[in-house]
C-alpha cells in the first residue's frame, strides 16, 4: 500500500485551472479522489500573461483538490497548449558502423539526439519527438526496430515545437505554487488518451478539444500520432462576440452562450426573446434567440473551418490517409448544443463528443464524465504511466516525526519517486515510442529544474 501510485494531474487552461488527484482500482478504471478548480487569472489564449495571478489560481485549485481528498499534493504533470505550439514532420537517418550487431536503445537515443540538433526558430524549443515509423536498410513500417539487424536506421519523427520563455514561465508558476514539476504533456495528447479508443487511433481519428482560449487539434491514423495543431480561438472569443453583439456585460454573455446558445441558426424562431437584467437602474434588455444563435454560428464556423484546414494539410483526402473514425469533439465548447451537426455539415466527417467517462471507475461524481474534464482525466491518466507518487495521504503525514527531519524525508520521497520509474521500466516491456517519450521527458524536466533553480 505504501508504493501506491497516487498520480495529479494540472490542467493550466484560459477560463479554468483544474487538480485532479486518481489512482488505479483494482478493475485498471480511473478512480478519483479529489478535484479542485478554480478561475483562471493571468492565462490568456493558453499563455501565461501575469505570473503573480496564475500562481494564485493554481494554488486555489491544489487547495480545493487536498481538501477534496485528504491527500497533500506534492507535484503535477502539467498540461502544455497555447498558441506558440507548432508541430513539423521530419526524417532523420544514422549509418551504424557494424550492420551485423542488433539495433539497441542506444542507437535509438543516437537518432533522437540528432532530431534535437535541428533548427528552431529564435526562441523555440522542442517540447516533443514523437516517432511514428522506422526503416531499417529500405524496409518500410517498421514499428519496433529494437533487436533487428541492419547498417541504416531511418525514422520519421513528429516534431512539437513551443516558445521556451512561455514553457519556463508555465514551470516557474507551478514551481512558485509550492509544487513540482513531474512532467509536462501537450494538452491534445492528454485529451486523445481520455477520450480516444485503440480501435479510433487505428482507424484514424481527428479529436478537436475547444478551450476557452485555443481548440487544439490531434490527429491519429495506424495508432500513431500524424499531426498536431493549435488554433488560438476558443469560446472566449464566442462570449466576446456575444458581448459586443447585444451589448451585455461578459457574465451575462457567457451565461446566455451556455443556457441558449445553438450552432444552428435555423433551431430558434424568430418570436423567441430572453429578457436580461439591465445594469445599475436601466430597463432590461430584450435578446432574440435566434440573432443570438447567429452571432455563434459565424464564429464556430470561422473556428471548425480552420480546424478543417489543418485537417487537409495533414493529407485527409488522399485515400490512404483517410480518417475513418471521422471526428472527436471534446472540452468545455463540445457541449455547445448542436455544434455535432455543424461540424458534420462543414466537414462532412462523422463526428461524436467525447467524453471520458469510459475510463473512469463506477460511482465517479457525474460532473467529472463531462467533455471539458477530459484534459484534466488525461494529465493523470499520464501520471500513472509515470508511476509516480504524486500526493501523500494527509494521515500518514501527522504520523512522520521527528519534525527536524521533514525536508530530508521529502527530499528522500521525491528520490524515491525519480528513481521508481527506472525500476519499473526494467519490469515492464515497454515499447520503443514509450521509452524514447520518457528518456526524452527526464532530460527535459531535468533542463527547467535546472533553468528555474539558477533563475532564483
Amino acid at each position: 500500500m505504501n508504493k501506491e501510485t497516487i498520480a495529479v494531474g494540472l490542467d493550466i487552461g484560459t477560463t479554468k485551472i483544474v487538480a485532479m488527484i486518481g489512482r488505479k482500482n483494482e478493475y485498471g478504471k480511473l478512480e478519483i479522489l479529489g478535484v479542485g478548480k478554480s478561475k483562471s487569472l493571468g492565462v490568456h489564449r493558453g499563455v501565461v500573461n501575469n505570473i503573480t495571478q496564475t500562481i494564485q489560481s493554481i494554488q486555489q485549485a491544489i487547495i480545493e483538490a487536498e481538501n477534496d481528498s485528504d491527500y497533500k499534493i506534492n507535484d503535477v504533470v502539467v498540461g502544455i497548449a497555447g498558441q506558440h505550439i507548432r508541430s513539423i514532420q521530419h526524417s532523420d537517418y544514422i549509418s551504424r558502423p557494424n550492420a551485423e550487431e542488433v539495433i539497441g536503445e542506444a542507437d535509438i537515443d543516437m537518432l533522437i539526439n540528432q532530431v534535437h540538433k535541428l533548427a528552431m526558430l529564435p526562441g523555440e524549443e522542442i517540447i516533443h519527438v514523437l516517432p511514428q515509423e522506422f526503416k531499417i536498410d529500405g524496409q518500410a513500417e517498421i514499428k519496433e526496430p529494437i533487436g533487428m539487424y541492419g547498417g541504416r536506421l531511418e525514422a520519421s519523427f513528429h516534431v512539437v515545437v513551443g516558445q521556451a520563455a512561455s514553457i519556463r514561465n508555465l514551470g516557474r508558476c507551478v514551481k512558485s505554487g509550492g509544487l513540482e514539476l513531474s512532467g509536462l504533456t501537450l494538452e491534445p495528447l492528454a485529451s486523445a488518451d481520455a477520450v480516444l479508443s485503440q480501435e479510433e487511433k487505428e482507424a484514424g481519428v481527428a479529436i478537436i478539444d475547444i478551450g476557452g482560449g485555443t481548440t487544439d487539434l490531434a490527429i491519429f491514423k495506424d495508432g500513431i500520432i500524424r499531426h498536431t495543431a493549435v488554433i488560438p480561438f476558443g469560446g472566449n472569443v464566442i462570449t466576446e462576440d456575444i458581448k459586443e453583439g447585444c451589448s451585455i456585460i461578459e457574465k451575462q454573455a457567457e451565461l446566455l452562450k451556455m443556457r441558449f446558445g445553438s450552432a444552428w441558426p435555423g433551431e430558434n424562431k424568430d418570436n423567441e426573446i430572453v429578457s436580461i437584467p439591465g445594469l445599475r437602474g436601466r430597463e432590461p434588455k430584450e435578446i432574440s434567440l435566434k440573432n443570438l444563435s447567429k452571432i455563434i454560428h459565424a464564429r464556430v464556423v470561422e473556428i471548425i473551418e480552420q480546424v478543417y484546414a489543418e485537417i487537409k494539410i495533414y493529407g485527409h483526402e488522399d485515400p490512404k490517409r483517410k480518417l475513418i473514425a471521422g471526428i472527436v469533439l471534446t472540452g468545455g465548447g463540445a457541449q455547445l448544443k448542436h455544434i455535432k451537426q455543424l461540424v458534420e455539415y462543414i466537414t462532412g466527417m462523422d463526428t461524436r463528443i467525447g467524453f471520458p467517462n469510459e475510463h473512469l471507475a463506477g460511482g465517479s461524481d457525474e460532473e467529472l464524465s463531462s467533455p471539458m474534464y477530459a484534459t484534466a482525466v488525461g494529465l493523470v491518466m499520464n501520471s500513472i504511466r509515470n508511476n509516480t507518487r504524486s500526493a501523500t495521504p494527509i494521515v500518514e503525514l501527522k504520523k512522520e516525526v521527528p519534525v527536524q527531519n521533514t525536508d530530508i524525508e521529502i527530499e528522500d520521497s521525491f528520490k524515491e519517486a525519480d528513481s521508481e520509474p527506472e525500476v519499473n521500466e526494467s519490469k515492464n516491456a515497454e515499447t520503443t515510442e514509450e521509452k524514447i517519450k520518457k528518456s526524452f521527458f527526464d532530460k527535459y524536466i531535468e533542463k527547467i529544474k535546472e533553468f528555474l533553480d539558477n533563475a532564483e
